[in-house]
């Protein structure tokens, strides 16, 4: 229950929760941004 407290309520637990969400937000984008890529159709064999 002191590590959640700490978490929550600490300046160093705070920036730990804002640094988790920023690596999770750019894992995500990451993910979404390959995913768009690897579903495009190439222009060059679609002329085929």
């Amino acid at each position: 229950m002191k590590a959640l407290s700490d978490l929550f309520s600490t300046d160093y637990g705070l920036m730990s929760i804002i640094g988790i969400a920023m690596m999770i937000s750019g894992i995500l984008g990451f993910a979404v941004v390959v995913r768009r890529k690897m579903n495009e159709t190439d222009p060059a064999r679609s002329r085929k």
